[in-house]
């Protein structure tokens, strides 16, 4: 019953949506500051 209503209503798929949507970005900023991490700094 909890399985239907997450993928056949809309408040569901908008929870879906958000929790994919939290997920990929916090996939991305962890990859995006290990990659500053690694940078060695810049002379001004």
């Amino acid at each position: 019953m909890a399985w239907e209503l997450l993928f056949t209503s809309d408040i569901g798929l908008f929870s879906l949506f958000v929790i994919a949507f939290t997920a990929g970005m916090s996939i991305f900023y962890a990859r995006y500051f290990m990659k500053k991490m690694d940078e060695k700094p810049q002379d001004k």
